[in-house]
């Protein structure tokens, strides 16, 4: 033994001589001339007895003999020399042969501690099959077995741990595979295995609910959406008063759109589920159908008015919407309720303030962005004024850039934005972004597309900045440009999926390569199955491809659920060409007040010779 492993630290000596307590007992006596014998430990002297007439404790033997002392002994002190294998080495041999579960603990914790995965879960199995009865023995080895992303080997473990338990305690012991999982590089080797021991578990009536759940939400993370969606609305059925399934199907919504009929047939039962209504509505939000999100969020504000929340969310939707007087409306209600109760809420608790003050801001934000649409610049100048936000704020910034440019100063509306501190990268890309958004605004395409370029030139490959060139390569008629940059897009981000969408309407508008036109578009639809604009873009390749009844379909389709001025004008166009003028003219109007200087609107108005 090394000359320092003389120095033994209070930690090391603390844990020999809790091992020592903690087998219950003391060693056996031993000759006063053997005291000092290599490899035996004397008792403690006990004191004197207080009375002649106190009977002797009872000396009971221990388990902690000497050699085993002495074992544990060296495992602390190699560890505290900075040789932690040879201390998990000594230790575990320790703990097997003692059983005991403290040392195990122990062992464990040294493995892990050193990053060693691997002996940590030798040190495990070895608990388990030492200590077969000990659930914390069980717990470790599954943990450490997810942590080491072998999920075909839980399995046995966790059937032991959960025949252990009390039903109530199973359910958790289920309920918490998931997060266990959460970081595991293969979910779908997850799933695969644990997979029949949920099964088990489901046809038991105490743990059906958490299992199925348990099996939706690892088909889910695999990206099974199929699977996921069977064991939602197993769930749903056979446990009718639960609302998880119903969150869960939500969530679900992007890749499996039938599943909204959950949500929808709950709601029509139960219309008082203002928290699942909640939840829906800011799914629809989401999913880029703000229409549709905007009637749930009209019910929430009727049935609870005095809560602030869904009538900021309903002010964003109409504005959204560009319904600026409904807009406007919901966000003046929203601010006199913020008022209300930050009045009370700072009186109770000062530590609210920050809290307020973001949620005024927001609102502020949004009426003076009402105000704009509406085309009262002074108001919406006004409306900022009185937002108190750190100096800097982007989203302030583009608003006050947003007022100057429309006043004709577009000059120093870019002045404003690119004077914004960007210490870090990506505030400078997002500077970019804004006012390549402004200049596009303002249909100065050359510009943004010079700007976008040069940021391009210093970033590198970046996905949004790429595919923002190509809008602005369209725009100027660079289509083969556009076309290539799109295609770089899809190369770096292959789950790009307005890069499909763009360059299959494209080439749908262009009335080109058709079919392949209808492989792009669906492509995107399978990342973002019912957003309006890819739908509308389907819609637009089936008119092209001479399939009226199902471009009709699907543009009235996305025009429900978001009534843009584009999709109005491919919705208009193709009602015209199957006769149904009356009502191609209402959406025109409808459309053209919402905003009459939408150019794809005013092309096919003109084209078909129909006065706003």
């Amino acid at each position: 033994m090394s000359a320092s492993a003389r120095h033994l630290g209070w930690l090391s000596v603390a844990f020999v001589l809790s091992c020592a307590a903690h087998a219950q007992s003391v060693p056996s006596a031993v000759p006063a001339d053997s005291a000092s014998a290599p490899g035996r430990v004397q008792a403690p002297v006990a004191a004197a007895p207080a009375s002649a007439a106190s009977a002797p404790e009872e000396i009971v033997n221990s388990d902690l003999d000497a050699p085993l002392f002495y074992q544990l002994l060296v495992g602390e002190l190699e560890l505290q020399n900075g040789q932690p294998g040879t201390a998990f080495q000594v230790l575990l041999d320790a703990a097997r042969r003692s059983s005991d579960e403290e040392l195990f603990r122990r062992v464990v914790g040294i493995a892990l501690q050193g990053r060693a995965g691997d002996q940590a879960l030798v040190a495990a199995r070895a608990w388990r099959d030492s200590v077969p009865t000990s659930q914390e023995a069980h717990r470790t080895l599954v943990q450490l077995l997810a942590l080491l992303n072998r999920p075909a080997e839980v399995a046995a473990p966790l059937r032991a741990l959960l025949a252990m338990n009390t039903p109530e305690a199973r359910g958790q012991l289920l309920a918490s595979i998931p997060p266990l999982f959460q970081r595991s590089p293969e979910p779908k080797r997850v799933m695969e295995a644990l997979e029949p021991l949920l099964r088990e578990t489901a046809a038991k009536p105490e743990t059906r609910f958490i299992s199925l759940m348990v099996m939706a939400r690892l088909a889910q993370t695999a990206g099974n959406a199929e699977n996921a969606l069977i064991n939602v609305r197993a769930a749903a059925k056979d446990f009718p008063d639960r609302d998880e399934p119903l969150l869960l199907a939500l969530e679900l919504l992007p890749q499996r759109p039938e599943a909204e009929a959950l949500i929808t047939a709950e709601l029509q039962a139960h219309p008082d589920k203002q928290a699942l209504r909640l939840a829906y509505g800011r799914a629809l939000a989401r999913a880029q159908r703000p229409a549709d999100a905007a009637r749930e969020f009209r019910i929430l504000t009727q049935e609870s008015p005095d809560n602030p929340g869904p009538w900021l969310a309903l002010g964003s939707l109409e504005l959204d919407l560009q319904h600026a007087d409904a807009a406007e409306s919901a966000l003046q209600r929203y601010m006199k309720l913020l008022n209300q109760q930050s009045s009370l809420q700072s009186r109770a608790d000062p530590r609210a303030e920050p809290t307020e003050r973001e949620a005024r801001q927001q609102g502020l934000l949004l009426l003076a962005q009402t105000a704009e649409m509406r085309g009262d610049l002074k108001t919406a100048e006004a409306r900022l004024s009185e937002i108190d936000a750190a100096p800097g704020n982007l989203d302030i910034a583009f608003r006050r850039a947003s007022l100057l440019a429309r006043q004709g100063k577009l000059d120093q509306a870019r002045q404003l934005l690119q004077a914004l501190p960007a210490e870090r990268e990506q505030d400078q890309r997002a500077k970019v972004l804004a006012e390549s958004q402004l200049l596009r605004e303002h249909r100065q395409w050359q510009t943004a597309y010079d700007l976008l370029g040069q940021a391009i030139a210093r970033n590198g490959e970046d996905t949004d900045l790429l595919y923002e060139q190509s809008m602005m390569a369209e725009k100027l008629g660079r289509m083969k440009e556009m076309e290539a940059l799109l295609q770089k897009v899809i190369q770096l981000k292959p789950q790009h999926y307005h890069a499909y969408n763009a360059l299959g309407y494209a080439l749908a508008d262009r009335n080109e390569r058709l079919e392949e036109a209808r492989d792009l578009i669906s492509k995107a639809l399978t990342f973002a199955p019912g957003e309006p604009f890819i739908v509308d873009s389907m819609g637009w390749v089936e008119f092209r491809l001479g399939r009226l009844g199902e471009a009709e379909r699907l543009l009235r389709q996305a025009y429900g659920s978001r009534p843009d001025p584009e999709i109005a004008a491919h919705l208009g166009e193709v009602l015209w060409a199957g006769g149904q003028q009356d009502e191609a003219r209402r959406i025109f109007a409808d459309a053209a007040k919402r905003d009459p200087r939408n150019e794809a609107l005013q092309n096919v108005m003109q084209r078909l010779q129909v006065r706003p």
